[in-house]
């Protein structure tokens, strides 16, 4: 490779038309399987490239930024997500940030609905009668679910996804609420057909199915704590697809363990996939592997974004999904 081409380092198992193209563009070391680096891996790759695309698996804290090598001026994570990755302290370091945003919209809002169904219609029981054989037949009585149309629908956090979930819902005949940091404008929340609420409190006491979208951040820790939790109508039913880290996930389980909340559908964990196993017990539970940005069509745009990152930095210019600390 020609010595003026950037050295990157990915972490992670990429789909094949990005790495194929990494290799024509960059001096790219891949990942051989797809495993996790280890710590001492992943700082051995910071001390000698120049670009390091990692994924959300990957903690890169202050510490392990201070051992990165004089070369490293850029991660382009590949992820819309950033909370694994000490921004500030890149930025201190003279270390751009890039991510990969919008992509992942239709998608996440898509398995948002999905669990919003699984959960409500009960659907992963029906498969576990199907799969053993145990069903005798149709009957007035069996698995009685409840329908969505009608109900009121909260969605926490209306950025890109909170919105697509807001359309989506809507479509559904539910009817649309929300909290965020800000209010939206007027015609976007008349676009939506949303509700606003400046009180979390008040809308979740007050929502049938309540929908995480907000991204994690020191403010958003335990937002859905276990006395908001409380709030909730134990016919209620919560939905996460953001990030495991805004729900007390140990107090979650204490309360569908106990019907005082009616049902989850999750697809991400407080702690990564260190699931309270006593979450995995509750049949009115619907858990999935972080599904939510899994399509083939998301996970190449992706790396289409990240590749933009890297050449459009490699050619003197500020990446065009470059993350600063004012926007976390």
């Amino acid at each position: 490779m020609p010595s003026e081409t950037l050295s990157v380092v990915v972490t992670r198992r990429l789909p094949e038309p990005v790495e194929r193209r990494m290799q024509e563009l960059f001096d790219v070391r891949l990942r051989e399987d797809d495993t996790p680096m280890s710590r001492e891996e992943l700082a051995a790759a910071m001390q000698e490239a120049d670009v390091l695309v990692p994924v959300i698996t990957d903690r890169i804290d202050a510490g392990m930024i201070g051992q990165a090598g004089e070369r490293l001026k850029l991660i382009a994570n590949y992820g819309a997500g950033v909370d694994h990755i000490d921004v500030e302290t890149a930025r201190q370091r003279g270390i751009l940030v890039s991510n990969t945003p919008g992509v992942l919209t239709d998608d996440t809002a898509d398995m948002t609905m999905a669990l919003m169904l699984a959960v409500t219609r009960r659907l992963p029981e029906g498969l576990a009668v199907m799969q053993t054989g145990d069903w005798r037949g149709w009957s007035p009585t069996a698995f009685l679910g409840g329908r969505i149309a009608g109900r009121r629908l909260g969605i926490l956090g209306m950025g890109r996804i909170g919105q697509a979930v807001a359309h989506r819902a809507a479509a559904f005949g539910m009817q649309v609420h929300y909290h965020n940091r800000r209010r939206l404008r007027p015609e976007i929340e008349e676009e939506c057909g949303a509700t606003y609420w400046e009180s979390l409190d008040q809308m979740v006491a007050r929502m049938d199915v309540l929908s995480i979208n907000c991204p994690h951040t020191p403010s958003t820790f335990h937002l859905m704590n276990a006395r908001r939790l409380k709030l909730m109508k134990p016919g209620a039913v919560i939905v996460n697809t953001s990030r495991g880290e805004v729900i007390d996930e140990n107090a979650l389980t204490r309360m569908l363990r106990a019907g005082e909340i009616a049902g989850a559908g999750l697809d991400v964990y407080e702690r990564g996939a260190d699931i309270n196993p006593r979450l995995r017990e509750l049949p009115n539970v619907v858990l999935l592997p972080h599904m939510g940005s899994a399509t083939r069509e998301a996970r190449v745009e992706m790396g289409e974004k990240v590749i933009i990152n890297i050449k459009t930095f490699e050619d003197g210019h500020r990446p065009p999904d470059q993350v600063v600390p004012a926007m976390l």
